[in-house]
């Protein structure tokens, strides 16, 4: 995934499917400055991680 398309997705008013290592994730925030994404898995909102966007698939 590209930092732009991630940007779109955290924007978006409806779900886009993202995953990180297959494990479905929603995106938490951007930072263009670094190219770095935080997001959770889906399942447990309290495994949060920083990952860089690159590491992100979206899936349709």
């Amino acid at each position: 995934m590209n930092l732009h398309r991630a940007q779109e997705i955290l924007a978006a008013d409806h779900k886009i499917t993202v995953e990180l290592n297959g494990v479905p994730v929603w995106i938490d925030s951007v930072d263009s400055s670094k190219a770095l994404v935080k997001v959770h898995a889906e399942e447990n909102p309290a495994d949060s991680r920083l990952v860089t966007v690159q590491e992100l698939e979206e899936v349709n």
